[in-house]
């Protein structure tokens, strides 16, 4: 297919597109000031901002953090919850854990109040049997009883439905007779697994981001269509897949970190295009830092990601370990007069100091300011000018006077701060789960990311850092070359010694059934189907689960055995023979593979031949308290093949990369720049 493909992704202080013809393999980026309100509005802007005309486009795929922030920000629609009789406050109860471990202090609001939670009588039990009938006369007056509440989107959950589930199949066909809009969600459709807290909880998040979900695609949809895009919409999900924009808020719960699963899917992308085979993905924005892993090109993959307190979503998503620290992190000296780096960001607006709307607080993106890593001309989106000496002094007024610091050497503590918090993040998915991070190299991405990669790598002694060619676009170029996906999930919960293999083979075979249709309702061009296959195993009495990769519809009993044994023994390097082994819950993705992008694409097309023609400047940069002649470079102009040391700084639009004196840098032939360290 000919014509231009764009990807576009909102993120908390900048919304990235970037916009490329698949014939003459022209490529156009561009960053724009997300538009809160309305994200909507950002992507419109930036679209017009390259000039694309929306009649060529053939495919629009979008990233997007409107449900994350909805629920974060609890800007949710009002949810009704009808549930078997008894359970109507399993969501409130949880686990019977607290917000805040010690001390009897911390609250948690429920995302559906009390008064919203109705009860019916039915019951089925952990075997499937029908215990009590569905009263369907009081499921009708339930539902009428919310309507007349104004209540609007209903969510339907009955206990052990994943393992029978006919009451809420019937109760969603009463429903939807009665209810005066679409935004009906029954348990089982999203989530067909045991626990129903967790199952619970996650349809109840669908209920409640779902209308605003819908709201927000339909407007950018009919805005698109209106000014010219024949095709549907492609939207993100949690799990590096993309859903056509028709169908997305049925399951709007998958779009939840829409936005970190996109840069994992470039970075895996990237990689596999390099031959690199072990990845940790850093993707470093305005407001937060995203980390993850990718091994042999496919990204770790989790069901159990808990967005805040009492708000577990267990539906697959990308792994990815989130801390507050962006550029725009607010450094300030905490009650116990140390200094603290974030979570606080100061947004798009007012934005750090040096943006010049109204930030008086210092950033991690003025401290890189402060020490000659930023040129302050040629910042993005500054609304009036802010001079360094200005910065300067507000460094020293608000946290040097506490320190008796100058503001190089307040500059230098926060980045010091800051560069510890992210390497614990990059911690928790390598070390705290049993990779080395020596075996890795270091993918650093996003608007600041390569501004802190080779710090980052110097500090966990990762040996080599990858700075791709669009670094402050990758996760809109994640939305480029995302495929399809769909994933289902069923629970068994059996110890193999009684386990029916005929109707395990059964339901995988049933899930890719339901993945191909949904892959067909999204009626988009795809090159060939693969599917992935993996099973939650666990030993009998055991309540932590580990993922096991199995062949498909054909496995057997003796391959479920023989692969847990090996999971298990690469995890804790133990062996228990003694104990029995369980099957959990079977899993299956349905990825449809979507024409290829030919990453060279995204070199610069003005290469000099020298390294020399390709120096803008030099200045002076601060690294480690020393003052160094630091060349400054223009990314464009680096020549094919390289082969340098730093200390250096490439500029390029969107970010800027650091090089720290004495590391090594060289080209591959898609335009990554490796850096050893």
């Amino acid at each position: 297919m000919t014509g231009r493909v764009i990807g576009v992704d909102v993120g908390g202080t900048f919304t990235d597109l970037i916009s490329v013809d698949t014939e003459t393999r022209e490529v156009s980026v561009t960053k724009v000031p997300t538009t809160l309100d309305n994200q909507a509005f950002g992507v419109i802007n930036a679209i017009e901002n390259v000039g694309t005309k929306l009649s060529e486009v053939f495919a629009i795929n979008h990233g997007t953090t409107t449900t994350t922030n909805a629920l974060l920000e609890r800007k949710i629609a009002k949810v009704g919850l009808i549930t078997t009789k008894g359970f109507r406050d399993v969501l409130e109860l949880g686990r019977r854990t607290r917000p805040q471990p010690y001390g009897l202090k911390g609250q948690f609001k429920p995302l559906i109040s009390r008064e919203y939670r109705l009860e019916v009588p039915e019951r089925i039990d952990a075997d499937g049997q029908v215990v009590i009938p569905l009263d369907e006369a009081a499921l009708r007056t339930a539902i009428q009883q919310l309507i007349d509440q104004d209540v609007e989107s209903l969510v339907l959950h009955f206990l052990h439905s994943y393992k029978n589930r006919s009451h809420e199949a019937r109760a969603l066909e009463i429903a939807r007779e009665m209810w005066p809009n679409r935004f009906v969600t029954a348990g089982h459709e999203i989530l067909s697994e045991y626990r129903e807290y967790e199952r619970g909880t996650t349809a109840a998040i669908n209920g409640a981001i779902r209308p605003v979900l819908d709201r927000y695609i339909n407007r950018l949809q009919d805005e698109l269509t209106n000014q010219g895009f024949a095709h549907d919409l492609l939207v993100m999900q949690g799990n590096g897949g993309s859903v056509s924009s028709r169908i997305v808020a049925e399951s709007a719960v998958n779009t939840v970190m829409s936005g970190p699963a996109s840069g994992v899917m470039a970075a895996a992308a990237t990689c596999r295009a390099a031959g690199i085979d072990k990845v940790i993905t850093y993707d470093m924005g305005g407001t937060s830092s995203d980390v993850g892993l990718v091994q042999d090109g496919v990204p770790q993959v989790t069901a159990e990601l808990d967005l805040e307190y009492g708000m577990p979503i267990h539906v697959p998503m990308v792994d990815v370990h989130t801390i507050g620290a962006g550029g725009g992190s607010i450094a300030f000296v905490n009650a116990a007069g140390m200094l603290q780096v974030g979570p606080e960001s100061a947004g798009a607006t007012p934005g750090p100091i040096c943006y010049g709307r109204g930030g008086r607080r210092p950033t991690i993106t003025d401290a890189n300011l402060v020490l000659g890593r930023l040129d302050a001309e040629k910042l993005l989106s500054v609304d009036s000018p802010v001079s360094l000496q200005e910065v300067k002094d507000l460094f020293v007024s608000e946290i040097g006077v506490h320190f008796n610091m100058n503001a190089e050497e307040v500059a230098t503590a926060i980045l010091q701060v800051a560069n510890n918090k992210m390497a614990g993040a990059i911690r928790m998915v390598s070390l705290s789960r049993g990779h080395d991070p020596r075996d890795f190299a270091l993918f650093a991405f996003g608007g600041a990311g390569p501004l802190h990669g080779v710090a980052l790598a110097k500090e966990l002694s990762i040996p080599r850092v990858v700075m791709p060619a669009r670094p402050g676009i990758t996760n809109a170029l994640g939305c480029v070359v995302s495929d399809l996906r769909h994933d289902f999930v069923n629970t068994v919960n059996t110890p193999l010694a009684s386990l029916d293999i005929d109707q395990v083979q059964e339901i995988i075979r049933q899930q890719i059934e339901d993945g191909k249709k949904m892959i067909e309702r999204d009626r988009v061009k795809t090159e060939e189907l693969v599917f992935l296959f993996t099973a939650d195993m666990q030993f009998q009495g055991q309540s932590h689960m580990l993922s096991v990769e199995i062949s498909g519809p054909d496995v057997t009993l003796e391959e479920l055995q023989k692969r847990f044994d090996e999971v298990y023994w690469a995890r804790f390097a133990v062996e228990l023979p003694e104990i029995k082994a369980v099957l959990v819950n079977l899993h299956t993705a349905v990825i449809g593979r979507r024409e290829s992008l030919d990453l060279a694409v995204l070199i610069g097309r003005n290469q000099k031949k020298t390294l020399e023609e390709a120096e803008r400047t030099r200045r002076p940069v601060m690294f480690d308290g020393t003052l160094f002649d630091t060349p400054v470079y223009q990314r464009d102009a680096l020549p094919s093949r390289l082969d340098f040391a730093g200390p250096a700084i490439i500029e390029q639009l969107d970010t800027t990369i650091i090089v720290e004196p004495g590391c090594k840098v060289t080209a591959d032939p898609i335009g990554n720049l490796i850096v050893e360290v």
